[in-house]
Order: C-alpha cells, then sequence, then structure tokens
C-alpha cells in the first residue's frame, strides 16, 4: 500500500491496491478536478515532488513532454511504483468536501424515453443504498463483463430521497456505450453505476446571481444544479441558456416552464444554431450573450457541453467581467480511440 502525501497541507492518503491517485484521493474525500478519466483532459494534472509512479497511456495534448520533464502528470492514470508519493496540491488546509463514490452499486432501469433527437433518457433507482452526491457531478455505466466500456453521464436531476437518478445519454458516432443503452438496455434491467464523481459543483454557500450556459448533453449537469439550488430556496437570480442545435434537438423545456412559473428568480431561453423558429433565439451563446448580459463581474456562471462549447463560453463571459473563481465548467470529451465517449 502506498502512501499520497499532499503538499503544501502535509496531509496523507493511503493508496490501496490498483486504485489510482485520483481513486485514492476521492475515496477520501478530496476534490481534485477532473472529468474524462481517462488521461485526455488534463484536468488532474499536478506536479509530483518525490515518488516514482506508472503514469500509464495518456494523450499528448493532455500532457506534454515538457511537462513530464517539469514533474506533472495525470493523476486520474498514474498508479504509485514507490511506498510514498509526494504531490503539489491545493490550499495550505486542504479540506476534503467531496463525498467519496462508491463502485457497482445496484441500480434497475424504471423508465426510458427519447426526450430529444438521438437523446434517451433513464430513470435509475437503487436496490439498496443509493449513491450520495454533489449536484453537478456524473457516474459511469456500462457493462465489462459484455465488453461494453463504462462511460461517464452526469446526473441530471437533484439528490431524491428514494436515490432515483436520472441520465441523459446521447448516441455518439461509434460509441459503443450508447449505441448499447440507446439499442440493447431495456426497463427491467439491472445495472451497476460507479460514483458519484466530479467537481463540477459550485461553492453552496455562494450568494451571487447565477448564469447557466448549456449545449446538447451538457444541460444534464446544468439541471441538477439549477433543480437543488431551486428546491433549497436561492434568492439571487438564476437564469439559464440553453443552445441547441434544432428544434428537434431542444429537451427539458417542460421541466423549465414549471421551475419559471413557480420561482420568479428563475428565467431561462434557449437558442437554435441551425435554424430559425418563432418562440426561440438564433444564434451561437457567444454571439447573443453580451446583448443579454452585459456585465457579468456580479456573477457566478456554471458551462456545460462540449470542450469547444465550453472554451468559448469561458472566454466569452471573461471578457464580459466574470471572475475566474466564479467560473465553473464541465467539458465532454469524445476521443476516437473509445477510451472515453462524450456524456
Amino acid at each position: 500500500m502506498a502512501r499520497i502525501v499532499i503538499q503544501p497541507s502535509g496531509k496523507t492518503v493511503e493508496c490501496k491496491g490498483s486504485d489510482t491517485v485520483l481513486m485514492a484521493l476521492e475515496k477520501a474525500g478530496y476534490a481534485l478536478p477532473n472529468n474524462c478519466r481517462a488521461g485526455a483532459c488534463g484536468e488532474c494534472k499536478v506536479k509530483v515532488l518525490e515518488g516514482q509512479y506508472d503514469q500509464g497511456m495518456v494523450l499528448d495534448m493532455a500532457l506534454t513532454a515538457e511537462e513530464r520533464r517539469q514533474g506533472y502528470g495525470l493523476m486520474c492514470m498514474a498508479k504509485p511504483l514507490s511506498e510514498e508519493m509526494v504531490i503539489e496540491w491545493g490550499t495550505a488546509d486542504a479540506l476534503p468536501k467531496l463525498i467519496p463514490p462508491r463502485e457497482n452499486a445496484l441500480f434497475v432501469l424504471i423508465d426510458r424515453r427519447e426526450v430529444a433527437s438521438r437523446t434517451l433518457e433513464l430513470r435509475l433507482r437503487p436496490v439498496g443504498q443509493p449513491i450520495r452526491y454533489w449536484p453537478g457531478q456524473y457516474v459511469t455505466l456500462g457493462d465489462e463483463r459484455s465488453g461494453i466500456p463504462r462511460r461517464a453521464y452526469s446526473i441530471a436531476n437533484a439528490p431524491r430521497p428514494d436515490g432515483e437518478i436520472i441520465l441523459q445519454v446521447a448516441r455518439a458516432d461509434d460509441g459503443v456505450t450508447s449505441s448499447w443503452i440507446h439499442d440493447t438496455l431495456k426497463v427491467g434491467d439491472s445495472v451497476k453505476l460507479n460514483g458519484a464523481y466530479g467537481t463540477f459543483t459550485g461553492d453552496p454557500s455562494a450568494e451571487t446571481p447565477v448564469l447557466c450556459l448549456a449545449a446538447g448533453t451538457g444541460l444534464a449537469p446544468i439541471m441538477d444544479l439549477a433543480e437543488a439550488a431551486l428546491g433549497r430556496g436561492y434568492r439571487k437570480r438564476v437564469d439559464m441558456i440553453f443552445s441547441a442545435r434544432t428544434e428537434a434537438d431542444v429537451y427539458g423545456q417542460g421541466m423549465m416552464a414549471w421551475w419559471r412559473t413557480k420561482h420568479r428568480n428563475f428565467d431561462y431561453k434557449i437558442t437554435l444554431t441551425r435554424e430559425r423558429k418563432e418562440g426561440y433565439l438564433h444564434g451561437r451563446i457567444t454571439s447573443i450573450l453580451p446583448g443579454l448580459y452585459p456585465d457579468l463581474s456580479a456573477h457566478s456562471v456554471f458551462i456545460a457541453g462540449g470542450t469547444a462549447f465550453v472554451d468559448d463560453c469561458v472566454a466569452a463571459v471573461k471578457a464580459l467581467g466574470a471572475q475566474d473563481r466564479l467560473i465553473h465548467k464541465e467539458g465532454f470529451f469524445t476521443i476516437q480511440n473509445a477510451r472515453a465517449e462524450g456524456r
């Protein structure tokens, strides 16, 4: 068993068996940023100060040769080889804040329905102890015994007493797991979930107006966060903009309309990028944003969707004054080598 030392706090975490450093940190409750869990996004990059480790297979775009020379590594794939491994990450207090994830939690698919073109919504109910999670986190789903690799899918609902979890799965081109979910998984089937993972959770103590930007199934974690905030009586403005290519790709509008009717501090807009339709805005979020929110200096901003969408939106909100510490992002990765399929 290896020991992970976190500097500058000096706190230690045990890394058991074949766990990666990221898994060990999560089990101890530490919120190291991560996204793809497959060595592709670079979110979990930290500097390794001491110790030997197996980096595993990672993409050059996530960890360059120069970064390797400087001592950086991706903790989602790194496995300690020495008895002690020292990493530079976190603040001096390094306080845990995540709920340790679970593996192979048994759920039953109680309902499935097509909510938009190429997008399926699953309702999964736990058998036994539910998975505890923060709004905005994700789980992984697959069937490894049948050769279906686990893929990451954001939870689309706030935590509920019965532990039910809603996932919204887009069919990915050549995606083994999403095709299995769309074509094979049926109501009554049992599945096993791992999680919850991720740090797209924001600060529950923040008291600022909130702007949520989503594209495609990036709407899932955004709806999770919005439902949780409105449900706990958040009094500041909560506004949402959802970008879809066509009207056929729009979903979740009924729930958003219900929130707008029930909560005076909530509103939403939908914009279409590939067609013009009455009742919708037209154009990419980055082009319409300045006219809607010319000053975002006091806003918390949550952005979820494909990586290009997220990067473009981050640049756009910064240009409108959004502060780095109040920008929260979740980019969905699609990797052609099938190690990670976009959720």
